[in-house]
């Protein structure tokens, strides 16, 4: 059975793990060395320090994917949109743990300060990725062509939107 918990500084190692396949053999990162096991730490304290959530995917005792919100961007007047990250395992691809792990983020964000959640895609071709945020309420927005290169090729960047609670209908606070 899958659980879905809060992460905690003992999880950071398998994600690092995850992730660095994603990193070296894929093009959902555009990120072209595997960060350090520091850098994932960094990047799950700025998560968790913002009163975010980051999450991972339990199966049998073994972290086996994980899904955290983090700033869209940096300036100010961005602080309600988050940019949502998701990766599973290689080995436990197609069993629903991507589509467990955004559910929980969404649900985890609503009721907060987050009125959008922003997920930027690599490469055109990522369909499962794509099709998973749009069957979980996301709008395709716009791609950006040719923004990476990486892997010997031009990639492109699907950005897709979703609202959080009552997105841009109320000022923030309301």
């Amino acid at each position: 059975m899958t659980t879905i918990r809060d992460a905690v500084r003992a999880d950071l190692a398998p994600e690092q793990e995850i992730y660095a396949h994603h990193v070296i053999h894929g093009l959902a990162s555009f990120e072209e060395e595997p960060p350090d096991l520091a850098e994932i730490e960094r990047r799950w304290r700025a998560a968790t320090g913002a009163g975010l959530p980051y999450l991972v995917a339990e199966l049998d005792g073994a972290v086996v994917g994980y899904a955290y919100c983090g700033a869209y961007r940096p300036r100010p007047a961005y602080r309600h949109t988050v940019e949502n990250t998701v990766y599973v395992a290689p080995d436990r691809t197609r069993l629903g743990l991507g589509r467990t792990l955004l559910s929980a983020l969404i649900e985890r964000c609503e009721g907060t300060r987050v009125r959008q959640m922003i997920a930027v895609i690599g490469d055109t071709d990522n369909l499962a990725s794509i099709r998973l945020h749009e069957s979980l309420g996301f709008r395709n927005v716009g791609t950006l062509k040719g923004v990476g290169f990486k892997h010997g090729r031009w990639v492109d960047s699907v950005l897709l939107q979703r609202t959080i609670g009552p997105g841009e209908d109320t000022l923030p606070g309301k």
